[in-house]
């Protein structure tokens, strides 16, 4: 979805009860629909909930599980934290980045499908290095691994 279609978002506000307070649950439900909170919706939302753009916009920042970036169908989120760090998840990043025509400013695929993030530590040091796969967790994690969810996933957009 490349535009913003305001009649989602104003059922996400009606089912909020165009609530300030629940401002958070608001973004999540949109980013939810978009896989991101489009630029063009922050104004309405603000309009609509009565408040300031800035201080929307400051809630969409301030939260690190908001992005303001359209992220791909397959979130792929590499923990480089001690424990996978020193048990190689550099090498299973950088070959994320090649396959996937990455960089360390690009972080989404050109058609869509994946979007690989670094994060601090997934919780998950007994089974390092780890990586999640929207919320499924892969432990032990080598670069064959890694090649073959990439497959995997694609075959299954191809399916």
């Amino acid at each position: 979805m490349n535009t913003v279609d305001f009649g989602v978002i104003d059922k996400i506000l009606e089912k909020n009860d165009y609530s300030q307070a629940k401002t958070i649950a608001i973004l999540q439900d949109i980013q939810e629909e978009y896989r991101y909170i489009p630029k063009e919706s922050f104004q309405y939302v603000a309009d609509k909930l009565g408040i300031s753009c800035a201080k929307l916009y400051s809630v969409a920042t301030f939260y690190e599980n908001f992005s303001l970036e359209p992220k791909g169908k397959y979130v792929i989120k590499i923990c480089d934290g001690t424990a996978c760090h020193v048990r190689k998840s550099v090498p299973i990043l950088e070959h994320f980045r090649k396959e996937l025509g990455l960089t360390n400013g690009k972080h989404t695929s050109d058609d869509g499908l994946f979007t690989v993030e670094i994060v601090s530590c997934l919780g998950a040091c007994g089974l390092a290095p780890a990586i999640v796969v929207n919320d499924h967790v892969h432990p032990t994690m080598t670069v064959e691994k890694a090649q073959a969810i990439i497959d995997e996933l694609r075959g299954e957009e191809n399916a």
